[in-house]
């Protein structure tokens, strides 16, 4: 079973849950680390022959052209993290597609690449912001891997249909992949998509979902981590305790968890772990759950 490995491509200052307001001038004041961190991602892809799915904020291709040139030229898929990483939940419908026009457009002109799969920052495209999906193939996207199919404070929405799905927009198709998850029982499903649940909890609670989804279910995983959480130097940004513990918990860990990952499990991009969506999955609509 291919699986999808992805990475959003951000700095570390741009977590929604630190509370930094989007602001050009307050980021530009802060010292990058994407370039070594992403060196170190890439270093980790390479060791393992592992093809990934870099989901390339807009701000960061502005600034750094060179490096998602070099992302691509590693033979990774180049995709959308918006621009601003902005909850679209907290936008409008017509700055939520200025945003993702900028976003394609800085993206193009850093390495000739128009991209279609997008994901949301913080996964918030929720019942609040479904209308996102409209303006994504209004904008030229295909496909979507923004939705977390669980209930959570801050994204999510309860009862989504867990596996890759097309969905149908008064604009077109577009096709959802969503995180993974796993099933506990009738009623519960727990995420195991990686990120922070990678690095909070034993590496046992993610490999064990992960092979139920692939071996019980038969279903690729779609899964994620940022250049930002395999870097334990990484500058604290937050005194709040909880945005404290859900960003910089078990970072020292993180490497050797996505080392194992990598060893244990096969991946590649989101193109290649879900082809052919048409074909292999039916349309459905948002309602329906699986």
């Amino acid at each position: 079973m291919i699986n999808t490995i992805s990475v959003d491509l951000e700095e570390y200052f741009h977590p929604s849950e630190l509370g930094i307001p989007p602001d050009a001038a307050q980021w530009c004041a802060m010292p990058s680390r994407v370039e070594r961190q992403t060196q170190d991602v890439l270093a980790l892809l390479e060791r393992h022959s592992v093809s990934a799915t870099f989901f390339v904020l807009g701000w960061v291709a502005e600034r750094h052209p060179a490096l998602v040139r070099q992302i691509r030229n590693a033979g990774h898929e180049i995709a959308c993290h918006s621009y601003a990483h902005q909850l679209i939940y907290d936008m409008t419908p017509a700055s939520f597609r200025e945003d993702t026009k900028r976003a394609v457009a800085a993206i193009g002109d850093a390495c000739g690449i128009g991209p279609t799969a997008y994901r949301a920052p913080s996964y918030s495209i929720t019942d609040r912001s479904f209308w996102a999906l409209e303006v994504l193939v209004e904008c030229g996207f295909t496909r979507d891997s923004s939705i977390y199919p669980i209930a959570h404070d801050r994204y999510g929405i309860k009862g989504f249909n867990r596996f890759a799905h097309a969905i149908r927009t008064p604009s077109g198709t577009i096709y959802e992949i969503p995180m993974a998850t796993t099933r506990l029982n009738k009623r519960r499903v727990a995420p195991v998509a990686g990120g922070g649940y990678l690095r909070l909890l034993p590496y046992r609670y993610t490999a064990a979902g992960l092979r139920r989804l692939n071996l019980q279910e038969q279903q690729p995983a779609c899964c994620y981590f940022h250049p930002w959480e395999i870097d334990p130097d990484v500058p604290h940004l937050t005194n709040s305790r909880i945005s404290g513990w859900r960003t910089y918990s078990g970072l020292s860990g993180m490497r050797g968890k996505l080392e194992r990952l990598l060893t244990d499990f096969q991946f590649s991009t989101l193109s290649e772990a879900f082809p052919l969506l048409s074909e292999a999955f039916p349309l459905r609509t948002r309602a329906a759950s699986a």
